[in-house]
């Protein structure tokens, strides 16, 4: 069996978890925006094709306690990196991350544990130098309370970039970010659902694809094609088995809308990608079937009405580099409350890195996440049923949007990527 450490945004770990053990791996435990798992050799390939919450798998190579570089070294040399590599690797330690420990400059980390794998290859090869005329293979370090975690990264391209997003526009929500989302307001194929703000077409998108279960990977390859272990008929094994989990046979009302007629383009753009992204799979397994596109429409959500009883609205509004300041979000989700009135009875969740929704919107959401994604704080509200009488439970209107506020202010100039 393998150990794989999977990343996704910080919050989002539970629906990660629920995705791989779905796929049949068993959790060994979790940390802020990563989950590591034992999975089976297939696995390597399997978890990059099929996570939609993920946003890379790496292989655990080592974990082991390092109080000072010379144990850090050690541990490193030790592992057996010829297996892994080819004799042309450009190998790069590409993130390093160091939490309550000795050992506390990431640079010096980084210069250590490439210098010990480039040494344990030469010794082992008989090669003074490396020619690093290859592929780029990449390696990452944590460090947290003197353990250190060394992992190989098999999905080269993180995994949000599935392959059928040919222009995202201005800050587009990641695809992984979307199917997260998805799965906490706990959607399904049947429950209609609309984006108001859909911009690139990202969530609607997203939910086609799961609601037809299409594996998100379908579209694209992953470092791990390039290793030497890598078994390329079972892989191709593994992709006709999941090509025959597609569902072609199910109803699926997804639509997206936006005032943007150029967004509103792009989106039935990428709809179009990704729907024959899921035929050519489907061909790889002699069908000629084919799954139902998002229906996408230039509107103002102001002149939206429900067109069922009951539904989804899920979105990702405009906010900062697509609005342009906080006046103008203000604005925005203080108009958003016609949203309410418009589709009762609907669900409704909405992602913004926004300190100022609930404040501006007027209604307090029932349940709250915070997400981290790269270097963007942003808070999911969910809303159970849309009324236009404000909840009177949970949200977080009065003090804690100051909080929030005043923090997203302080903490601006502080993020970083996990």
């Amino acid at each position: 069996m393998n150990t794989l450490v999977a990343l996704c945004a910080v919050g989002a770990e539970k629906i990660l978890g629920n995705e791989i053990k779905f796929l049949g791996y068993k959790i060994v435990d979790n940390a802020a925006g990563r989950v590591r798992f034992s999975a089976d050799d297939d696995g390597l390939f399997r978890a990059n094709l099929c996570l939609r919450c993920a946003d890379r798998v790496y292989l655990q190579m080592a974990n082991y306690k390092a109080s000072d570089f010379d144990e850090l070294f050690d541990g490193a040399y030790s592992v057996a990196w010829q297996d892994f590599f080819k004799k042309d690797v450009r190998l790069v330690v590409d993130k390093v991350r160091i939490n309550k420990s000795k050992i506390n400059s990431e640079h010096s980390v980084q210069a250590m544990v490439q210098k010990a794998i480039y040494k344990k290859l030469g010794d082992v090869w008989h090669i003074a130098t490396m020619p690093e005329s290859g592929d780029e293979c990449d390696v990452r370090v944590y460090i947290d309370s003197d353990e250190v975690l060394l992992l190989l990264d098999l999905s080269g391209l993180p995994l949000h970039k599935r392959g059928y997003r040919t222009d995202g526009g201005i800050a587009p929500l990641r695809e992984t970010a979307a199917a997260s989302l998805l799965q906490m307001m706990m959607w399904r194929r049947a429950t209609p659902l609309h984006d108001p703000f859909c911009g690139s077409g990202t969530i609607a998108i997203e939910a086609m694809l799961y609601a037809h279960n299409v594996a998100p990977g379908f579209g694209r390859r992953f470092a791990v094609e390039n290793m030497p272990f890598f078994n390329k008929e079972r892989a191709a094994e593994i992709r006709k088995s999941e090509a025959e989990k597609i569902r072609t046979d199910v109803e699926v009302r997804v639509t997206g809308s936006d005032i943007d007629r150029i967004a509103v383009e792009r989106a039935k753009k990428n709809a179009e990608y990704a729907c024959v992204m899921a035929g050519r799979a489907l061909q790889s397994i002699g069908l000629g079937a084919h799954i139902g596109r998002p229906d996408f429409i230039v509107s103002d959500f102001k002149d939206l009405s429900a067109p069922y009883e009951k539904g989804l609205l899920l979105c990702n509004p405009p906010y900062g580099e697509r609005l342009g300041d906080d006046e103008s979000a203000k604005a925005l989700y203080t108009e958003m409350k016609s949203l309410f009135t418009d589709f009762a009875g609907w669900q409704m969740g909405v992602i913004t890195s926004s300190p100022y929704f609930e404040e501006s919107l007027g209604f307090s959401a029932d349940k709250q996440k915070i997400l981290k994604a790269g270097n963007l704080d942003t808070v999911f509200y969910m809303f159970n049923s849309l009324s236009d009488t404000p909840s009177k439970k949970g949200g977080t209107q009065g003090k804690d949007w100051r909080k929030r506020a005043a923090a997203h202010k302080a903490n601006k100039a502080n993020r970083r990527e996990y």
